[in-house]
């Protein structure tokens, strides 16, 4: 299946078909300027999915250069940066290369940000190996490493040229990372489709047991979701795309907290976050309670984070409100929040109290979901 992703002149397909991987050097091989790709993966995708590639372009006569970079989210470092580009620029790369991203978000968004700098920006192709990749970071062009500050707050708006989707790959995937990824795929119901939603209250679980046509499901109508999304505000000038930030406020804080570490993944805090967002709306009496009681549910369904006691965060409201202070989306000393009126029903509020979210979150280190 071909997904379009809608931006004039930097539009782009996402190919999502099982078994692309293998079939690499056929389907992207009119990228390959000067007979080669450059491959950036990071040493947990080199025993399961660089030899599949490696294989496809050979088999295609595509010649290609390997950088294997540490895996965690410290990879998503200047040293690191600093690292791949001058690794790029020993291989001689050109503007007219082709830079294929193999990995999770991490390699995504570090591999994208050096393209985008790299001789003022050469080209790179996404091959998602993760759930939350495949449904989420690797469509729609951000790019980003982390610094002291904060998550992401160093990067650029820089689109692929083209997102390889094989959901084979999640065969070798670990079941926390698949979780994780998870979280990604609920946060499209909760956006604007709470008939999606429903559908992950069903077969999530059938989703996480791998069953091929629950992942083809959730895959295709989440990169379709974001695909429209992107396409309708590609820099989050309208605000249509910032509605793709749900549970990631919170979530961001939650991860500052633990040291952007491995004690919690990424999509364990964007979990951690929805859950915090919805029960946050309905405390402000913008959502029905039993709408974030059915979050709190599915997420706890699913063995992911549904409060601060789950997510092993024991830091007071006001210093987590004090990590959102970082944020990037601060504008005017005021820092816009994903709210909810209701399953499918997010929305943008600039005018959130943060005393109000360091009262409920100093409230909520007690709860136990």
């Amino acid at each position: 299946m071909t997904v379009r992703v809608p931006l004039g002149e930097r539009s782009y397909d996402i190919t999502i078909e099982n078994g692309a991987l293998d079939r690499a050097g056929e389907l992207l091989g009119s990228y390959a300027a000067r007979g080669r790709f450059i491959v950036v993966t990071d040493r947990n995708i080199v025993p399961n999915q660089l030899y599949r590639l490696e294989t496809s372009l050979t088999a295609a006569g595509i010649a290609s250069a390997v950088e294997v970079l540490p895996a965690g989210e410290s990879t998503k470092s200047w040293a690191m940066l600093e690292r791949l580009t001058d690794a790029l620029l020993n291989y001689g790369v050109e503007r007219s290369d082709t830079i294929i991203a193999l990995g999770g978000g991490v390699i995504g968004d570090l591999v994208g940000f050096a393209a985008s700098i790299l001789k003022r920006g050469c080209r790179f192709v996404q091959v998602p190996t993760t759930l939350l990749a495949q449904v989420d970071s690797s469509v729609g062009g951000k790019t980003a490493i982390n610094s002291k500050a904060g998550k992401n707050l160093v990067g650029a708006f820089y689109q692929p040229v083209h997102v390889l989707i094989d959901p084979t790959t999640l065969d070798t995937l670990p079941p926390r990372e698949l979780r994780a990824g998870y979280a990604e795929v609920i946060k499209y119901g909760l956006i604007d489709d709470a008939d999606f939603f429903a559908w992950c209250e069903t077969h999530g679980a059938d989703l996480l047991a791998g069953i091929p046509e629950a992942r083809a499901v959730a895959i295709t109508k989440s990169v379709g979701a974001k695909a429209r999304i992107v396409g309708e505000d590609e820099r989050e000038t309208s605000g249509r795309r910032a509605l793709l930030n749900l549970g990631h406020t919170f979530g961001h804080a939650l991860e500052a907290e633990t040291g952007f570490s491995d004690r919690l993944l990424h999509g364990e805090a964007v979990a951690a976050g929805m859950a915090l967002a919805f029960r946050f709306s309905a405390a402000q009496g913008l959502c029905p309670l039993e709408d974030a009681q059915r979050v709190s549910a599915l997420i706890k369904k699913a063995s992911l984070p549904a409060s601060l006691q789950a997510a092993g965060i024991d830091a007071s409201g006001a210093k987590l409100v004090g990590h959102m202070l970082h944020d990037k989306k601060m504008e005017g000393g005021r820092l816009p929040f994903l709210l909810a009126r209701g399953i499918g029903e997010t929305f943008l509020d600039k005018q959130v109290d943060l005393a109000a979210v360091a009262a409920f979150l100093e409230a909520e280190r007690t709860t136990s979901i």
